[in-house]
């Protein structure tokens, strides 16, 4: 959400404020209360659709419009859409979002003066494989051509400056996310053998990002088979450090561990981008190269912003879909404005869908046989994003200093908790004051319900009261305000079967006047993957 992944979803989520219960104290005073609140995503305009489709009947609209395309959700793959669109010459292309943004969970947020992320929060240094993202990051000056190497150089004033990462391990703060194996020729063992197995994977089989880049063979689906869980098990890698960064990695991108995602994910984790580096066995190891991150205090709502601009006037926020009709002369789009709370006809004669699957096959009057199959497979992560504005720094505990990342070690499967990172850590202040943490949690599915009808006083005082027993004492007393974002269909978790599903193939073909363009359509949620499914489906 982190996921860079960490994207239009059907969000569980309030905007109105809610009071809160959790008892801080003001330094070593009374107890007080911490002010928290839902903010970011409304989940009644995502569930509006859904009773419309029960009640059987739907508005009459006030208003019709046409446009020369339209796009149905405004996350990074519809905005994508929309941006190829009208380089293509679609000069009436409109955009459709649920939203008051566009950005899906690449959104950005403002919490007591400190810009913050609600999502995802960073984004790679693309590789060569990454060529449409890397076109436009040119475009909007994160890279430039260095004349002499002819090679793509970063803007260093956007990546993420050090210390970049931390792990809470052993008592002690620690440089960098992989579990230390000093004194551990075991655990130094397995980081190596799995190092090997990923090299000789990604040399036999190719992984790439996009993952459609390379052609999905026997191998591939052999991985896909199978939980990443039951490969290591296969492969006797079983320390327990290296299955505990392996679970975060996957939490971390996909929303769920590796119990529950396929070897394939769990692989191409790694060998898509930089592999995975065993201590001492790369002299790449520390260096910024091909792990170097962009990244900003709102996270990638500054991506979102700058990917919208250019077509501001041609995205329409605040308009739900509820119904899609296709004809032998357009595509006729029902939907429900959020302000005038009125309904309206648009028609075009394509449409680009830019929504998770299952939000598409509700919608579409007469959804294809692959999307309602892909649909009834696809499983999502929940997510909680909590924004906790500090009045004053926290005490810190022995080890490596400050960092953008902090994460709390846990055994894989033993916590949600997916860390937090630092709002003011770009700000490069000398001196340290009030900032803004953002906590990312990855739920299990089973929590949906919760997380949509628990209070948001409730859900502050479960992530503060674990980020106090784990890491920081003093943070009650600390914490002044408290927004929390929720996604109850955050991103698809790539289950086994899931990246080789034919019915996800036969959705990114063409299907009459309608092209599917989401994330979903490779099991797995992404900037680099959204983006580049937008140009595919606009082309």
């Amino acid at each position: 959400m982190k996921p860079n992944g960490r994207r239009v979803l059907l969000r569980a989520a309030l905007a109105a404020p809610v009071a809160a219960g959790l008892a801080g104290c003001d330094g070593f005073g009374a107890p007080r209360e911490i002010a928290a609140r839902w903010v970011g995503a409304s989940h009644e305009r995502g569930h509006r659709l859904r009773t419309a489709s029960k009640a059987g009947s739907l508005p009459t609209p006030a208003t019709r419009h046409r446009a020369g395309a339209l796009v149905l959700g405004g996350g990074i793959a519809g905005l994508s859409a929309l941006r190829a669109l009208v380089r293509g010459g679609v000069d009436d292309a409109q955009l459709l979002e649920l939203e008051d943004d566009a950005g899906g969970n690449s959104r950005g947020h403002v919490l007591a003066g400190f810009a913050c992320p609600l999502g995802a929060h960073y984004l790679p240094v693309p590789g060569p494989q990454t060529r449409e993202v890397s076109e436009w990051l040119h475009e909007v000056d994160l890279l430039r051509l260095d004349p002499i190497r002819r090679t793509s150089v970063p803007d260093e004033r956007h990546l993420c400056h050090s210390p970049q990462e931390r792990l809470f391990i052993d008592g002690a703060w620690q440089d960098g996310l992989l579990p230390s194996a000093t004194g551990r020729p075991g655990t130094l063992a397995q980081y190596r053998r799995f190092a090997r197995q990923v090299a000789a994977l990604q040399r036999e089989l190719g992984f790439a990002l996009p993952t459609l880049r390379v052609p999905w063979t026997s191998g591939h689906a052999a991985l896909d088979a199978q939980t990443f869980a039951a490969w290591l098990k296969t492969e006797g890698l079983d320390d327990e450090r290296l299955l505990a960064y392996l679970d975060y990695a996957c939490r971390d991108d996909y929303g769920a561990g590796l119990a529950s995602v396929s070897a394939w994910a769990g692989i191409h984790y790694f060998a898509s981008r930089h592999g995975f580096l065993a201590p001492g066995d790369d002299e790449r190891a520390g260096e910024a190269g091909e792990s170097a991150v962009f990244t900003w205090p709102e996270g990638n709502g500054w991506l979102a912003r700058r990917l919208a601009a250019p077509n501001a006037e041609r995205i329409h926020t605040g308009r739900t879909v509820l119904r899609v009709d296709e004809d032998r002369h357009a595509v006729r789009v029902l939907v429900w404005n959020e302000q005038s709370q009125q309904a309206e006809a648009w028609s075009a004669p394509r449409a680009i869908v830019a929504l998770p699957l299952f939000v598409a096959a509700r919608v579409l009057a007469n959804p294809p046989p692959a999307l309602v199959e892909a649909a009834s497979r696809a499983r999502y992560a929940p997510w909680l994003v909590s924004n906790l504005h500090l009045k004053a720094p926290l005490l810190e505990r022995p080890g490596a200093a400050p960092s953008w990342d902090n994460v709390a070690y846990a055994p894989a499967g033993t916590t949600t908790a997916l860390g937090y990172i630092d709002a003011s850590h770009q700000a490069l202040n000398p001196v340290r004051d009030a900032t803004v943490l953002t906590v990312y949690s990855a739920l299990p599915e089973q929590r949906r319900g919760a997380l949509l009808n628990d209070s948001a006083s409730n859900w502050v005082q479960r992530v503060i009261g674990e980020l106090t027993s784990t890491l920081h004492p003093d943070l009650p007393r600390r914490v002044q305000q408290a927004d929390l974002m929720r996604y109850g269909h955050a991103m698809r978790i790539p289950v086994p079967g899931a990246r080789g599903d034919a019915a996800l193939a036969a959705l990114r073909a063409p299907h009459g006047r309608l092209r599917f363009a989401h994330a979903d359509l490779v099991a797995y949620s992404v900037f680099e993957e959204a983006f580049t499914l937008g140009i595919g489906a606009a082309a």
